[in-house]
């Protein structure tokens, strides 16, 4: 089997006017189409890093990062990035206005998610009158329809 993500001796070096932090150092892993990973590791060992660079949020100092091009990759990160002055809906909707994909049938589909996920009830609610599963939720619906 071809494994979906294919990553070799991935390294990232963050530099500073102090000098350079090593925060990830010759990782390699290969993902399988039915694969479900975790990764574990003490504070400060790379894993956001690894993560953040696979989602193209940061840029890798060396190595290899092969994978399909139909997949998509995103992770939640340890504290929600909800605008707590908007609607749990307009945070659903801010980055398909932003990418001015915003549109009818985008915006439904939005709202079915809200729904499926047990949020109908608080679509025109802000962040901080949900729980922080119910906040959760609400990501998952962010990274959903990208």
């Amino acid at each position: 089997m071809k494994p979906i993500l294919k990553i070799k001796n991935l390294k990232k070096i963050y530099h500073t006017k102090h000098g350079e932090t090593l925060a990830v150092k010759d990782f390699s892993y290969d993902l399988n189409k039915e694969d479900f990973v975790s990764i574990v590791g003490p504070s400060g060992c790379g894993k956001s890093t690894i993560l953040s660079i696979l989602c193209g949020l940061d840029q890798k100092s060396d190595g290899i990062i092969q994978y399909d091009p139909n997949i998509r990759i995103g992770y939640m990160l340890q504290q929600d990035c909800l605008f707590e002055w908007l609607t749990i809906l307009d945070n659903c909707l801010l980055g398909l206005k932003v990418e001015h994909r915003l549109n009818e049938e985008n915006k439904k589909y939005v709202i079915e998610l809200l729904e499926k996920y047990g949020l109908k009830d608080f679509i025109h609610s802000y962040p901080a009158n949900l729980s922080g599963g119910m906040r959760q939720r609400v990501l998952r619906i962010l990274y959903t329809h990208k």
